[in-house]
């Protein structure tokens, strides 16, 4: 084995517990926000916030499972990405809708919600300050420097 292949195997590791950092701190996030009612759920629902009021959004999470062909919501992605660029809001992608369904719970009727775009938003910017936020928002301006603009998390599993 050479030098070059046990570094990139050490690489590797850390790579997978690096993502595993990272898709914790993003459950973490969903759930402080939830409790604390900062979440606004869903594609249309988002876009009313952002256009209402951007200064408030601080963190955009996008996910569509991995068949998913709706050109629709990858014309909404793509706005809502351009949106948040614009606005210096950090934006992931997740590829497991059911497992943010399961974080995020289901609405006031009972229903499930559409979990294709999740805002975390904050009255003032200056009130959350959620260590599982600095996480990401590190996470985000490292993937960035990678160019990996929009970079991909992947939700631990329960």
């Amino acid at each position: 084995m050479t030098l070059e292949e046990i570094r990139g195997q050490e690489s590797t590791a850390a790579a997978s517990e690096r993502m595993k950092c990272v898709g914790n701190a993003l459950e973490e996030l969903l759930v402080s926000a939830k409790k604390q009612d900062c979440l606004t759920v869903g594609v249309y629902e988002s876009a009313k916030v952002m256009n209402v009021d951007p200064d408030n959004v601080v963190f955009c999470i996008l996910a569509t499972d991995e068949y998913e062909c709706d050109i629709a919501l990858q014309i909404h992605f793509t706005l809502i990405q351009a949106f948040c660029f614009d606005n210096d809001i950090n934006v992931v992608r997740v590829s497991d809708v059911q497992r943010l369904a399961d974080i995020v719970g289901t609405d006031e009727s009972g229903e499930p919600r559409d979990t294709h775009c999740i805002l975390v938003t904050s009255p003032n910017a200056d009130e959350l300050k959620d260590p599982a936020l600095e996480k990401l928002a590190l996470f985000c301006e490292e993937s960035r420097s990678r160019y990996e603009w929009v970079p991909a998390i992947m939700l631990p599993e329960r």
